[in-house]
């Protein structure tokens, strides 16, 4: 249960092996050209696949589509890198929390769509009184139709275009953010590094300012030699420790 049939797989092998001998250089240069001008975040478009493909769909599509513009075998002067974008691609989609986020995408943009298209059945009433009467078949045939298949993918865009947008203005915020708190933090370092630094000085210059101390304490009110110390102001009172100005008379 659950094992390939060894001849379906040796069937495929042959399938494939025909398809590439009648695959044409200007056919892989095209695959290439298709490949890179995809929409960056939908892997579905990467490997040409709709929507409700399955994991095998997508493991088949990769090894047909990876063949096809192989470095080895493709000469386009970009084959590496269409190769890498297929690689790519198909870890996203074999990635269940990455599939799951990309059809949570798909849904949502069905929604969005449906609901669009309800308005429009109000205003069309032969539309309306059709999708009554066939009760859902002609809402199914309209989404199975190549019209709404565009409209999807065009829809699914503008969504994963939005969330990656909210993705990265939020990762700007966190990036601001720890910038911050890195600013903040080598500023708090260089505050502790000048404290410690000013706190060693002091240390440093102690027996010096004790030394300078006690040759104060030592010499006390004596000049130093060749110190001019200033005239003393002559007061009217001596027990008086104030000056008294001078008073003019007559």
């Amino acid at each position: 249960m659950g094992e390939t049939n060894p001849a379906t797989s040796i069937n495929d092998d042959l399938l494939l092996k025909n398809f590439f001998a009648e695959v044409s250089e200007v056919e892989r240069d095209n695959e290439v050209a298709r490949i890179l001008s995809c929409f960056k975040l939908n892997p579905f478009e990467y490997l040409n696949l709709s929507f409700d493909s399955s994991i095998d769909d997508v493991k088949k599509q990769y090894r047909k589509l990876s063949l096809m513009v192989h470095p080895d075998k493709c000469k386009h002067p970009q084959a590496k890198e269409a190769f890498g974008a297929l690689a790519k691609a198909q870890q996203l989609l074999l990635d269940q929390n990455e599939r799951d986020y990309l059809l949570s995408q798909v849904n949502s943009a069905k929604e969005e769509l449906r609901a669009k298209r309800k308005k429009q059945l109000k205003k069309d009433t032969a539309s309306k009184i059709k999708s009554l009467v066939e009760e859902g078949k002609y809402d199914k045939q309209y989404e199975q139709s190549e019209e709404f298949q565009q409209e999807l993918k065009i829809k699914v865009r503008e969504l994963l275009t939005e969330q990656e947008w909210r993705r990265r203005k939020m990762q700007m915020r966190i990036s601001e953010e720890e910038g911050r708190l890195k600013r903040d933090e080598e500023e708090q370092k260089e505050m502790w590094k000048r404290k410690r630094e000013h706190e060693e000085e002091w240390e440093g210059t102690r027996e010096k300012r004790v030394s300078s101390w006690r040759d104060f304490m030592k010499g006390g009110k004596k000049n130093k030699k060749g110190e001019i110390r200033p005239p003393k102001l002559k007061t009217e009172d001596p027990n008086k420790s104030y000056v008294q100005r001078p008073v003019k008379r007559g």
